[in-house]
């Protein structure tokens, strides 16, 4: 499921991929799910319950020098529970992995969502005024400030992204969910 505004924006990500990917420009996962950074993910079995909650992992070692996360334990934990049904993390853990959003981060997804919904409809200053609201009300919400960078124009890999990166890490790293190296 891909955060992004168009297919455009999510087509070079998916190169090479075979299965279906959903775009999800309302950003309704991120709140169901309190995913407050991408690439986030979340075991869902077949009988549609959450087995693992929403954490950090990623399919390649791309941003493992910037991140510090390795691929491989994450990879090789979902193969085994795919194969046997080991899932990495007790039930206890998992319901108390991801916190509730605090109602500042569920008021900065509602600016969120009006910043999005202007910008569509070709309102540039009304989408600016929530878009600056949401970063405000939820500095370190990466669905919010990062997904709002090329919404506004600005490079989401550029200085902006990393004077935020380090005010993030300078916060503790706050997320919603299981840390890259944790409970893989």
């Amino acid at each position: 499921m891909a955060l992004d505004d168009s297919v455009d924006d999510v087509r070079p990500w998916t190169d090479g991929i075979t299965f279906p990917v959903l775009i999800d420009p309302q950003h309704t996962l991120s709140e169901t799910y309190a995913i407050s950074n991408v690439p986030t993910v979340v075991w869902i079995d077949e009988d549609n319950r959450i087995v693992r909650p929403n954490g950090v992992a990623f399919g390649t070692d791309m941003f493992k020098d910037f991140t510090g996360v390795d691929s491989e334990p994450h990879k090789e934990a979902l193969r085994r529970w795919v194969r046997t049904g080991d899932v990495p993390i007790d039930n206890q853990r998992a319901r108390e992995a991801v916190g509730d959003l605090s109602e500042d981060e569920v008021l900065a997804r509602l600016h969120f969502r009006i910043a999005a919904h202007a910008r569509r409809e070709g309102r540039d200053d009304v989408a600016s005024r929530h878009f600056a609201r949401a970063g405000e009300l939820a500095p370190f919400d990466w669905t919010i400030r990062r997904a709002a960078l090329p919404l506004t124009g600005d490079d989401p890999f550029g200085q902006t992204f990393f004077d935020m990166y380090g005010e993030w890490q300078a916060a503790g790293s706050p997320y919603h969910g299981l840390a890259g190296t944790e409970a893989v």
